[in-house]
């Protein structure tokens, strides 16, 4: 079971979500953004960065990227697709999700932890959530507020498209505010979305940077377990 981790000109998240792979079990290589062939892997991750350094914006170069063509086959025929944080702004960019991922309110970037609610539990990246389960995840992006028009929101909500959504912590914390828990203004709190068919998920927060407690939380762990449970019913 291979994942293939995309580098584009500027990713810098790529080891990372190597390392978060590798933990569960899984067989994570690096390939070159001009690749055109992704034969023998199962799934497609897109790591987070600067992809050719966000010039005009986050993620719009990156779509023209020749390995996108095989991203986007993949994707169709049916095999997980996630994009995090960079590769989430590549994927709507690429028209694989709706919406867009404008600047963050504050007009600053944005490090720290935040509260995710886990919305769905029946895909291949959280069926070892429970659902409603409140994770703690950190963030690190300048242009991560959710945005769509209103008729594609309402097809979110109506088609349980939302996947993780910003909330507030149960106990107060110092690492976030309860009236601060949505840190870039995101629209309905979304901090992950998945397409219509399931298998294709972008999310702003990092959870490759949660899989340990010496990081500070081990929560995303159980995104990487629930791929590889995914990847193996498969097999």
């Amino acid at each position: 079971m291979k994942v293939a981790v995309v580098q584009f000109p500027g990713s810098n998240c790529d080891q990372d979500a190597v390392w978060a792979l590798q933990m569960v079990g899984l067989k994570a290589e690096l390939v070159w953004h001009t690749e055109t062939h992704l034969e023998g892997f199962q799934a497609v991750l897109l790591p987070g960065g600067f992809s050719y350094g966000d010039y005009l914006r986050a993620g719009a170069l990156a779509k023209f990227s020749p390995v996108m063509q095989e991203v986007r086959r993949l994707a169709e025929r049916g095999h997980p697709v996630v994009g995090i944080c960079n590769g989430f702004q590549v994927l709507t960019e690429a028209g694989l999700l709706p919406g867009a991922l404008l600047a963050n309110t504050n007009l600053h970037f944005t490090c720290k932890d935040v509260f995710l609610r886990v919305e769905r539990t029946d895909l291949p990246f959280t069926s070892s959530y429970t659902p409603g389960q409140v994770v703690r995840i950190p963030i690190a992006h300048g242009e991560g507020r959710y945005y769509a028009d209103a008729k594609t929101l309402e097809a979110l909500e109506q088609n349980r498209q939302v996947v993780f959504r910003y909330t507030p912590a149960k106990i107060a914390s110092p690492a976030v505010q309860d009236d601060a828990y949505n840190p870039n203004g995101s629209l309905n709190d979304i901090a992950g979305i998945v397409n219509q068919r399931g298998n294709v998920l972008g999310m702003m927060p990092h959870p490759e940077r949660a899989v340990e407690e010496t990081l500070g939380s081990a929560d995303g762990l159980p995104f990487f377990i629930s791929l590889k449970q995914a990847l193996e019913v498969v097999a």
